[in-house]
């Protein structure tokens, strides 16, 4: 039983989070989404786009209604882009679920216009993460705000 109970220990530690459960630390495909975030927050934009599979698959309201392939380089260009448009723009990660592959991420992007005005925007964004790089970001957020 002793023994049993030895091996049942590490599988119950490092199982999946059922779908619709917060995310275990014990999911390896959480760690190159957080630190995409990171780097985002470091305005690193080339490690950030490291994170990404050579091209990974975009579907975000700022590029249009249908997704879009990215290589690493416009990954890269793109968030420069927005670093320049606003300087102190960073994205604090409110929660994180998952299950295996699918990492589904809650935050609130904020930063300061050009014109001083400062905004806040929830986001929601779910990454599809394989052999340990972000291939698909689907981002969901109104707009209008």
């Amino acid at each position: 039983m002793r023994t049993y109970l030895i091996l049942l220990l590490p599988a119950m530690l490092t199982a999946c989070v059922q779908p619709g459960g917060k995310i275990s630390l014990a999911n390896s495909n959480t760690h190159v989404v957080k630190e995409m975030y990171e780097a985002f927050n470091e305005h690193n934009w080339e490690k950030m786009a490291a994170c990404y599979h050579d091209t990974a698959v975009f579907l975000d309201p700022s590029l249009g209604p249908a997704e879009v392939l990215h290589t690493r380089q416009q990954i890269a260009d793109k968030y420069r882009e927005l670093g320049k448009m606003f300087p102190d723009v960073h994205d604090e990660v409110k929660e994180m679920y998952g299950d295996k592959n699918h990492i589904i991420v809650e935050f609130v992007s904020s930063g300061t216009g050009p014109d001083g005005k400062k905004w806040s925007l929830p986001i929601c964004t779910v990454f599809t993460v394989e052999n340990g790089k972000i291939t698909r970001d689907h981002t969901y957020y109104d707009e209008e705000k």
